[in-house]
């Protein structure tokens, strides 16, 4: 390694909060990430880094190198960007963490397509449903659903996400079908997790919210876990329509409550901030733009299966 190295692998120690992890993150042994920042801070003639046994920080000369290191590697990066640009070849890897189930249904298939269009590029895909920390897990992007709470992030949008409200056939002819917010607190609700149905609004056609105050039945922190449970009859569910798209076009879930409106959430593509998005990234990024559209298949009438091509 060149002293360029040796500021990727100082950049990636403060990023990930530690050696170890940075280590971990450039398949790297410890001793030798330890090493390559010995060495940087050998050829400065200054310690950058305060280390113990159980922490790290850094120092003031260390927060201002940071500064301009990452500097000068975006600049490095660009160059890099613009030559591969002028391939149009996707080479090294790309770290994704990704959202459990939309993930699996949908971004399996698509990644499937991206990588046979792209065969030298490595994809490393993580799959759960936890917020990660993006820099400090070292990913290049993070599809996340929902609200972005995480102001240091950029985002773009990759598309909608709408929810309904469903139920099986079968379920409906033994309780009944409701048709006002308040009469879900007679029915079996299936829940998502903590997020209550008694606070997520339902807006009428007035433009009026009704709260709907009612105890769950069953919670699950898996919306396919819920759609299963819907399916067998247990309940009333909110699913996202991601989730809910095959059985309501088969007729196995049926929509209730389709005169009120529930909000609609987004999916974004999160990235660290940086003066430069690798090329990799931002054209994995519009290749999901592409594909999924502001109305994505699984909210067309014609919502049957997942498409082979974009």
């Amino acid at each position: 390694m060149g002293q360029l190295e040796d500021m990727q692998v100082f950049v990636r120690i403060v990023e990930a909060g530690s050696i170890t992890n940075a280590a971990a993150q450039l398949n790297l042994a410890k001793s030798a990430a330890s090493k390559r920042l010995g060495d940087l801070e050998h050829r400065l003639g200054t310690k950058l880094i305060n280390r113990t046994t159980r922490t790290s920080s850094l120092t003031e000369a260390g927060s201002q190198y940071y500064q301009r290191v990452k500097l000068l590697l975006g600049e490095v990066d660009a160059l890099n960007e613009d030559m591969a640009c002028k391939t149009q070849v996707l080479s090294g890897s790309l770290k994704l963490a990704l959202p459990l189930s939309f993930g699996v249904t949908h971004l399996t298939p698509a990644i499937n397509l991206f990588m046979l269009q792209n065969p030298q590029l490595k994809i490393e895909m993580d799959f759960s449903d936890r917020r990660v920390g993006i820099i400090e897990g070292g990913f290049d992007l993070a599809l996340r659903i929902g609200a972005l709470e995480d102001s240091s992030l950029q985002a773009r949008k990759i598309t909608s996400i709408k929810q309904i409200v469903c139920a099986s056939p079968g379920y409906l002819k033994q309780w009944g079908t409701p048709n006002t917010a308040a009469q879900l607190k007679d029915h079996q609700l299936l829940q998502y997790g903590n997020w209550a149905l008694a606070g997520m609004p339902l807006m009428d056609q007035a433009g009026k919210q009704h709260l709907v105050n009612a105890e769950p039945y069953i919670t699950a922190n898996n919306g396919d876990v819920l759609k299963q449970l819907a399916l067998a009859g247990h309940g009333i569910v909110m699913l996202p329509t991601f989730i809910a798209w095959d059985a309501l076009a088969s007729g196995e879930l049926v929509p209730i409550l389709d005169h009120y409106s529930l909000p609609t959430m987004h999916a974004y593509a999160t990235y660290p901030p940086t003066r430069y998005l690798p090329h990799k990234v931002r054209k994995f990024i519009d290749f999901l733009i592409e594909r999924f559209g502001d109305t994505p298949y699984w909210d067309s009438e014609q919502a049957d299966e997942i498409p082979a091509t974009p």
